[in-house]
């Protein structure tokens, strides 16, 4: 085994000698630089870097050679290297050679700059609402030649779909539909306990659950579970090449990927949000039945005196509009993905951030119509 790296200061006559040995290697260098100091008896003398001890070398010693010695002609001194083994010499020339590589500085940001990235940022939402445009109009026009050429349409697929965004999804939309119905008659009761209106608990509830909760509720939870996958699973199939191996066979993607995935969860959604009425009505009369003390016999009734038919129908007439919007969107963003993985990440979370935003919107627009219509 090679010596320890040591370093050794002496003078002669009007040179400063630091000669080097041993191992110069990165196990030794913390302990290296700290004894490469510049003593002041090095003033005003000539300097003479001895390597010719050094044994064993790797670029962690080379580079602190290639610092000290820096470090003395920026001091003003004049400095020559006496090297020793020629394959050491021709690594630490490599080093010395090598120069140093620092970060670029940041570009400092004005008004405009944050005006330009607003711009832009206003263009691309243009530029997506365009596209997306685009996109309905050819569904639109794969449905109408589907409808002349139903027997075009890929049923086994439809039914596939069906089961994956509607019978699949149950557990979780009935399981949040339930604690949704508990938390909502809790509150409620809570609140118009200080009126002593607490029999208006069943009202706000059978009224709230039936027209807004519960449809948004699943379109939510189908927006992250279905939507995402629509998008992932087409963005895969776009990152293999397997969509532009159907066109090559002569079939489209729109009739092949889009409107099987479309019609199914304008399906699934519906009767989606009606199980989710059910278990939220439910969730809400257990907690009404422990909290109200009364039966669930007297719970129901309180509730059909409470809502009418129509409460029913303003929940279920949203849900085809959210689901074609929900899949319209998965669907667009999977086919908008180009060649990676990352791509593939990064349009699946826009899909369901767009997704539940549009959703949100359409339900604002559709309260407001409501409103205007006296339903």
């Amino acid at each position: 085994m090679s010596d320890p790296g040591w370093v050794k200061f002496s003078t002669s006559g009007s040179t400063a000698i630091w000669s080097c040995g041993g191992a110069w290697t990165i196990d030794h260098a913390t302990r290296l630089a700290n004894e490469l100091g510049v003593p002041p008896e090095a003033k005003g003398k000539a300097v003479l870097i001895d390597l010719a001890a050094i044994d064993q070398l790797d670029t962690s010693g080379a580079w602190l050679i290639r610092r000290h010695g820096n470090a003395l002609v920026a001091a003003g001194f004049k400095v020559e290297t006496k090297e020793g083994d020629p394959d050491l010499a021709a690594l630490l020339k490599r080093v010395i050679e090598t120069r140093d590589v620092l970060p670029a500085e940041p570009p400092r940001r004005n008004l405009g700059d944050k005006i330009a990235e607003v711009g832009a940022s206003v263009e691309s939402i243009l530029v997506e609402s365009r596209d997306l445009v685009a996109f309905f109009g050819a569904l639109m026009s794969a449905l109408a030649r589907l409808t002349l050429m139903p027997w075009k349409l890929r049923w086994n697929a439809i039914f596939a779909h069906l089961e994956q965004t509607g019978l699949n999804a149950l557990p979780i939309v009935g399981m949040i539909n339930l604690l949704v119905g508990v938390v909502l008659a809790f509150q409620g009761a809570d609140q118009l306990a200080r009126f002593g209106a607490q029999t208006f608990t069943i009202n706000m509830l059978g009224i709230s659950v039936l027209r807004e909760m519960a449809v948004l509720l699943t379109a939510i939870v189908v927006a992250g579970r279905s939507g995402s996958a629509f998008t992932a699973q087409i963005g895969t199939m776009q990152v293999n090449e397997e969509v532009d191996a159907l066109r090559t066979i002569g079939l489209d993607p729109m009739d092949v990927l889009v409107v099987p995935r479309v019609l199914a969860l304008m399906v699934a959604l519906p009767l989606l949000t009606f199980f989710a009425d059910m278990m939220g009505l439910l969730g809400g009369g257990l907690m009404c039945v422990a909290l109200l003390d009364i039966s669930f016999g007297q719970y129901l009734s309180l509730l059909n005196q409470a809502i009418s038919i129509s409460h029913f129908w303003v929940g279920i007439v949203k849900a085809p509009f959210f689901a074609a919007l929900i899949a319209l969107i998965g669907c667009f963003e999977g086919l908008r993905v180009s060649g990676s993985a990352e791509s593939v990440g990064r349009l699946t979370t826009r899909s369901v951030v767009e997704g539940i935003f549009l959703v949100i919107i359409v339900d604002a627009l559709f309260s407001i119509l409501f409103s205007y219509l006296g339903v």
